[in-house]
């Protein structure tokens, strides 16, 4: 059985849009069902069409699924106690209709809910290159509250596999609606970085600025 971590949220809606990203929404919910959180589920039509095609044996697994269509859902009311939500991917279509408010379906009113309650909501946006409709919906979304982020690769994370590229980028989301994934730590620093705090052991007692200079920095 599944341990809740202490201090991390105990419901999250996680919504699942017609970007690709098929894998990220996958990862997202194993690693949410790890972390002991209650998963409430939405994928749209278009999501199950691009999962068909990237990863035809996907399974999304929670704990209560959601029908799309189903606007009378638990989740479609602010008096249903949830922590946060994850739109993962996020299409650009599901954004433009979070950022304009229009609730045509669950998932879009799900993520209405989470913002009205002040709740966190998290985008992660699958699109690119971005034209000024997408930029102005991401500012719009922004200023109600969501957080936009693009689920980009970490090259610093020094990544061996598309998995390990996938893993940072989910846990890196989870992050920001405090789901703290165990075996992905904050980054801390490099040592010339530990270094300017005080400790220049590892550079004889140099100067660290001119340490970090002579080392190609």
């Amino acid at each position: 059985m599944n341990t809740p971590i202490a201090g991390a949220p105990r419901r999250v809606v996680v919504g699942v849009s017609g970007a690709t990203g098929t894998a990220l929404a996958v990862r997202t919910l194993q690693l949410l069902g790890a972390a002991g959180v209650e998963r409430h589920l939405i994928v749209s039509p278009a999501a199950r069409r691009t999962a068909a095609y990237e990863m035809p044996d996907a399974t999304f697994d929670a704990e209560v699924v959601h029908n799309f269509r189903d606007i009378g859902a638990s989740i479609a009311s602010g008096s249903y106690p949830v922590d946060g939500m994850i739109v993962i991917p996020c299409s650009v279509k599901t954004l433009g209709a979070i950022a304009s408010g229009v609730s045509e379906n669950l998932l879009v009113r799900a993520a209405d809910v989470t913002l009205k309650e002040r709740r966190r909501l998290v985008l992660c946006v699958r699109e690119t290159p971005l034209h000024l409709g997408h930029l102005r919906a991401m500012v719009t979304a922004t200023e109600i509250g969501a957080i936009i982020a693009p689920p980009m690769p970490a090259f610093y994370a020094a990544p061996e596999s598309l998995d390990d590229v996938v893993d940072h980028i989910v846990a890196r989301a989870l992050s920001l609606i405090g789901v703290h994934v165990p075996g992905a730590p904050p980054w801390q620093g490099t040592p010339a970085s530990a270094a300017r705090t005080g400790d220049q052991s590892e550079l004889g007692g140099a100067d660290p600025a001119t340490a970090l200079d002579r080392s190609g920095g």
